[in-house]
C-alpha cells in the first residue's frame, strides 16, 4: 500500500510539474476592486428574466436581429468541439441557420443583408442571404491566424472592426484559464476594408480582447479587454486618429461583449464578477503556476454571478442590472437590447435571458 501510495505522489508531482511548465505567467498587479455603491448598489432586477431555449447548445455569445425582427446567435457544443448559428425566428422556432462546425462568437449584418460573422474555425465570413459563405479572412496582414475571433462591429462606411482573443489556440476552458492567467498580450484589434479586402492591425496585442462597438458619432471604437477589467477606446478620426486610450478602467467584474444604445450609451456584460483569490496571486508567477497545474476539479470556479451595466459615452456608469445570485441569469457576457427589451447570453449559458427594460 505504501509503495502504491508512493507512485501516486509521484505521478501526481509529475503532472503538477509538467502543467506549471506550460503556463509563462507574467506578474500583475491589478487595482484594489471597487465596492458595489451608487450606480452599482446591488439589486435583483436581471432575476425577472425569461429564458429562450437554443435546443440544448450552449454560449449565445453574440445576438443580432434582422429587419424583419428574427434573432440570430453562435452556438457551442459542451465541449467547443462544435458549433452553429441558430435562428430564431418572430414565433419562437429555433432554426439552424448555419452548420459552422465550431462557436461564432461575432455577429453583424452588413448593409447589404449579409450576415457578418467570427467563426472559431473559418476567420472572418460573410454568409448572403441565400447561404452562400465567404471567408473574408483567415489571418492578419503577418500571416497570424484568427484562432478565437471574439467581438465585431461594422460602421456606416461598411468597414468591419474586429478583435481576435489568440492567434496561438483554439478556445476550450482549460485555454481560457490559460489566457487569463498568464496576462500576456496576444491577439490584438483588426480592421477588414470589403472594397480593398485588406485587412489592418490597429492594435497589437491586447488583454483577453473581446466585444468590440463602433461609437454613434463613428469616431472611436471600444474594444473590452476582459482579464484587465477594462475597456479601450481607439480613435478613427480626429487629432487623436489612430491612438488608444483607456475608456474605463478597474471595473467590477469581467467584461465581455458591449453594444450601443439609440441614445449612443453602452450595455457592457460581464461573465462574471471579479474574484478576489485571482486578483491576490495575479503578482505572484509561481502561485499563478501552480494554481494552474492543479487538476480541474481543484480549480478555482467562476461564481455564478449576472451583471449588465449601462455606460455613457464619457465613460460614466449610469445604471447596472445584476442576478447576483445566478439563478436566472449566471452569466451576461452577451448583452443587446431590440425593442425594450434586454437580450443576454455568455460563454456557457444554455439558453438567451430575455429582460425588460
Amino acid at each position: 500500500m505504501k509503495r502504491v501510495k508512493r507512485i501516486l505522489s509521484a505521478v501526481l508531482l509529475s503532472s503538477l510539474i509538467f502543467n506549471s511548465c506550460a503556463l509563462k505567467p507574467v506578474a500583475y498587479e491589478p487595482k484594489a476592486a471597487p465596492e458595489f455603491e451608487g450606480t452599482t448598489s446591488l439589486n435583483e432586477q436581471l432575476v425577472q428574466s425569461e429564458k429562450l431555449g437554443i435546443n440544448g447548445w450552449y454560449g449565445p455569445e453574440d445576438i443580432v436581429f434582422d429587419d424583419a425582427g428574427n434573432l440570430y446567435t453562435g452556438v457551442h457544443n459542451e465541449d467547443f468541439s462544435d458549433g452553429k448559428i441558430l435562428k430564431i425566428d418572430i414565433d419562437g422556432n429555433v432554426i439552424e441557420f448555419y452548420d459552422a462546425g465550431s462557436w461564432c462568437a461575432g455577429l453583424h449584418f452588413d448593409k447589404n443583408g449579409n450576415l457578418i460573422a467570427l467563426s472559431h474555425k473559418q476567420g472572418l465570413i460573410s454568409i448572403s442571404p441565400d447561404k452562400k459563405v465567404t471567408v473574408l479572412a483567415a489571418e492578419d496582414e503577418n500571416g497570424n491566424p484568427f484562432l478565437i475571433p471574439n467581438g465585431l462591429d461594422i460602421a456606416e462606411d461598411g468597414m468591419i472592426y474586429f478583435s481576435n482573443t489568440s492567434e496561438f489556440s483554439a478556445y476550450n476552458i482549460k485555454y481560457g484559464r490559460k489566457v487569463i492567467m498568464e496576462m500576456n498580450p496576444i491577439g490584438g484589434l483588426f480592421s477588414y476594408n470589403p472594397e480593398t479586402q485588406e485587412v489592418k492591425t490597429l492594435i497589437n496585442g491586447t488583454y483577453f480582447g473581446n466585444g468590440v462597438v463602433v461609437s454613434k458619432n463613428q469616431e472611436y471604437i471600444l474594444m473590452v479587454e476582459t482579464t484587465k477589467y477594462r475597456v479601450l477606446k481607439y480613435w478613427l478620426s480626429g487629432e487623436k486618429t489612430g491612438e488608444t486610450e483607456i475608456f474605463i478602467d478597474n471595473l467590477h467584474g469581467f467584461p465581455n461583449g458591449i453594444s450601443i444604445r439609440e441614445d449612443g450609451s453602452y450595455w457592457l456584460g460581464f461573465s462574471t464578477k471579479r474574484n478576489d483569490a485571482l486578483d491576490k496571486i495575479h503578482p505572484k508567477t509561481g502561485m499563478k503556476k501552480l494554481v494552474y497545474a492543479l487538476p480541474e476539479f481543484m480549480q478555482p470556479k467562476a461564481e455564478l454571478f449576472g451583471m449588465v451595466m449601462n455606460i455613457s459615452e464619457k465613460g460614466e456608469i449610469l445604471r447596472t442590472l445584476y442576478d447576483p445570485s445566478g439563478e436566472i441569469i449566471p452569466e451576461a457576457g452577451a448583452v443587446k437590447e431590440h425593442d425594450g427589451y434586454l437580450y443576454i447570453g455568455g460563454d456557457v449559458i444554455p439558453y438567451i435571458g430575455k429582460y425588460k427594460l
